[in-house]
């Protein structure tokens, strides 16, 4: 009875040193560093978006304009860019794929509406590219009414905003993990 006490106060001491060991080791993404070194977001803050290259006045040149928007905000927040050491160009694809059709009326009632996307950062400096990737977005979405184009068209802007948040917040995402890990 005593010896197992014993082995158990012996584990017990042995959890709480080791998590004496690592506790200094836990540092969380965003905080800013106390050593003058810049922290996350400063160096997102030094990521420049150029314009997304799509032809103008197109439904994709929207798209663009709304994924780089969205973005900018989580780069950024609501303060603007600093002086730029990075460029992130971004390329992307659309899709649209009905999943529902109308047998009476030959038209679709539930869509996909997809994002495939490209994005590599490039090192102002160096001119070096230092990070490459591909995302995507699937979104779906209801169109009610056979004959009701508003309200099909809204539907279809809606699922075009869903995807581009999506693509914003996992290049955001990969980009503060390459900024905190540098890989």
């Amino acid at each position: 009875m005593l010896s197992a006490r014993i082995r158990i106060a012996a584990r017990l001491l042995a959890v709480a040193a080791l998590a004496a060991l690592t506790a200094g080791c836990f540092q969380p993404m965003y905080a800013e560093h106390t050593d003058g070194t810049p922290g996350l977001r400063e160096k997102l803050m030094g990521v420049d978006l150029p314009p997304i290259d799509k032809a103008n006045a197109s439904r994709e040149a929207r798209v663009g304009v709304e994924v780089r928007n969205a973005l900018a905000f989580k780069l950024y927040g609501s303060a603007t860019g600093m002086p730029p050491t990075h460029r992130l160009v971004i390329r992307f694809n659309s899709s649209k794929t009905s999943l529902i059709v109308d047998p009476n009326t030959g038209l679709p009632n539930t869509e996909n509406y997809g994002i495939d996307c490209q994005y590599n950062l490039i090192e102002v400096a160096t001119g070096k590219s230092v990070m490459t990737g591909t995302t995507f977005s699937r979104v779906s979405y209801d169109m009610p009414g056979s004959y009701q184009r508003f309200s099909r068209n809204r539907a279809v802007r809606d699922a075009e905003d869903r995807a581009a948040n999506e693509i914003a917040e996992n290049i955001n995402t990969r980009l503060a993990a390459f900024f905190t890990a540098g890989t």
